[in-house]
């Protein structure tokens, strides 16, 4: 494969495709609500027209309009149709010489999709997930060719590092800081891991971009193979996650068969393979440690650090670790620059974040957006607030790691520093909307019973500690504590997040600690008189 081959794959693709286009969202959010019945009826509505000739009907990733499925949108004229219905199918061919369509129309205008800046997201709902000459014709395998032919290793690391990435797992540790620690050790066996073990309740993000655009990891998980001295790659996906691990293991296919992975990709003196690991839904495994003792066949618990994985990760090896969201934006970074990435964001947080939007809210689903935008402008404006003019209480950020924002504070800038002020994090990016109704205590009680279930019971603090937190707390729900108990509940939440092993257990107790720090007279309300303490577990109980 060269250059030339490439672009002749890409043209073909383009010559391919008919006058009008009809794309179905294929992810599994729309194929939850019907989509397969909806394209099946669609592709016989234009047999049936007789327009096979000038109408294709094919299948796309997410449209992330996703509360609205199943989608179609219709090309050149850019409709979207919204909650579309088999039945629907033959008035939608209608429309295309001017006929009205019985599904409701999508207005493209809207600042859900208007206020958006797709860069992870840039191919989404726009190209056929289970073809790379779809992938390719979007420009697709360029970036590594640029890097394989014309960039040196260091050089490649350069862009990545001058872009200003930090990583979009939740921790924001700089991208170009974790390849060149890798890069730097010693020459021989080095790994990449894709970490898409994404398991925080509410979050779809990693799962809508492999499901939509495979490549677009493949890709960017080759070109950190290059950077670090690295040729081998694992990709570390939760079983939960079938459409997604279905959609990678024929993008490899396809890849291994244009010889875009394998032994001399671009008659470069470079080799990448990659593999998939498929992890049995511990949310645990979601940190670097645990997730790589996941892959070699052991327990998924963590371990202390350091070593640190770039310097003993894999049998021992140096070891990088990303997750899909930060490797989905290598191959922009390295087709505009890293100075083009640099310029979108604020000076601390750089580029787009990619967020599922859920909850008490109108408009739910996935949302890509410049760094430093307010979260009022998300909710309100993109998401359309809470149905039925209710009020926003909270936006919890963040999954059990984070914390709730009270809506006070909704002109929070999304960026790392400002959203840890609060007490939260952005994390990878699950952002639940909750209204007036909510109860705080419920909603930390929640994640409480998530986190002791997850709690892999290494470590005496996170496996006994978050135990307690839930107890108290459900005592508190019952109306059976006291103001002693909750000064239990705070002092044990330190306890917790001081003494625990791994970043389950020390984050486990932030949606305690900020729905206390903005909430407390929720759990005030809740409280018996000292007099009337029945008994509940004490922090002592740990020692």
């Amino acid at each position: 494969m060269d250059i030339a081959e490439l672009h002749e794959i890409a043209q073909q693709a383009r010559d391919r495709r008919k006058p009008t286009r009809i794309r179905c969202c294929t992810a599994a959010g729309c194929l939850s609500s019907g989509a397969a019945a909806v394209k099946t009826e669609l592709a016989q509505a234009v047999k049936t027209a007789g327009l096979e000739d000038q109408v294709e009907v094919c299948s796309v990733g997410c449209m992330r309009f996703c509360g609205h499925g199943p989608l179609v949108a219709v090309d050149p004229s850019d409709t979207l149709y919204a909650a579309v219905t088999p039945t629907d199918a033959p008035s939608i061919l209608t429309a295309l010489n001017g006929g009205k369509a019985t599904a409701a129309q999508a207005d493209p205008n809207h600042p859900f999709f208007a206020q958006q800046q797709p860069i992870v997201l840039e191919n989404s709902g726009l190209i056929n997930p289970e073809s790379i000459d779809d992938y390719i014709a979007a420009g697709g395998y360029e970036p590594l060719h640029h890097a394989l032919t014309e960039l040196t290793p260091e050089e490649t690391l350069d862009e990545v590092t001058r872009s200003g990435l930090r990583g979009r797992g939740g921790g924001g540790y700089p991208t170009g800081l974790k390849w060149a620690t890798v890069a730097k050790m010693p020459a021989g066996q080095k790994y990449v891991i894709c970490n898409a073990d994404e398991g925080d309740p509410g979050a779809f993000m990693d799962r809508s971009v492999l499901e939509s655009d495979p490549h677009r990891i493949l890709e960017g998980m080759a070109i950190a193979g290059y950077a670090i001295g690295a040729n081998h790659g694992f990709i570390y996906v939760r079983a939960e996650y079938p459409l997604a691990i279905q959609r990678l293991k024929k993008a490899i296919q396809q890849a291994k068969r244009y010889a875009l992975l394998g032994s001399q990709i671009f008659d470069a003196a470079f080799d990448f393979k990659i593999d998939i690991r498929i992890g049995a839904g511990a949310f645990v495994c979601g940190e670097e440690t645990a997730l790589m003792h996941s892959i070699q066949g052991q327990r998924g618990t963590p371990r202390p650090r350091p070593p640190y994985p770039a310097e003993s990760g894999l049998w021992g090896c140096p070891t990088l670790i990303n997750n899909v969201e930060t490797l989905a934006n290598i191959p922009a970074i390295l087709r505009h620059g890293g100075d083009w990435y640099a310029g979108i964001g604020t000076e601390t947080s750089k580029g787009t974040k990619v967020f599922a939007l859920t909850g008490n809210i109108t408009h739910t689903g996935l949302i890509e957006v410049p760094m430093g935008t307010p979260l009022r402008q998300i909710v309100a404006d993109m998401g359309g607030g809470v149905p039925d003019g209710g009020r926003v209480k909270a936006v919890q950020t963040g999954g059990p790691s984070g914390g709730c924002i009270p809506a006070h504070l909704l002109d929070t800038p999304v960026e790392y520093e400002s959203l840890q002020a609060l007490g939260t994090i952005m994390g990878s990016g699950g952002m639940i909307v909750m209204d007036d109704h909510t109860s705080m205590v419920e909603i930390a009680r929640f994640y409480m019973d998530f986190c002791k279930g997850e709690s892999c019971g290494k470590c005496v603090p996170c496996r006994a500690g978050t135990v307690q937190l839930y107890d108290l707390l459900t005592q508190i729900m019952a109306g059976e504590a006291t103001r002693e108990d909750l000064d239990q509940l705070e002092a044990l939440s330190a306890m917790v997040k001081d003494m625990s092993l791994c970043g389950l257990g020390q984050t486990a107790p932030n949606p305690v600690v900020s729905t206390l720090k903005y909430f407390k007279q929720e759990y005030l309300d809740l409280l018996l008189p000292a007099s009337n303490r029945s008994g509940a577990p004490t922090v002592a109980t740990l020692s």
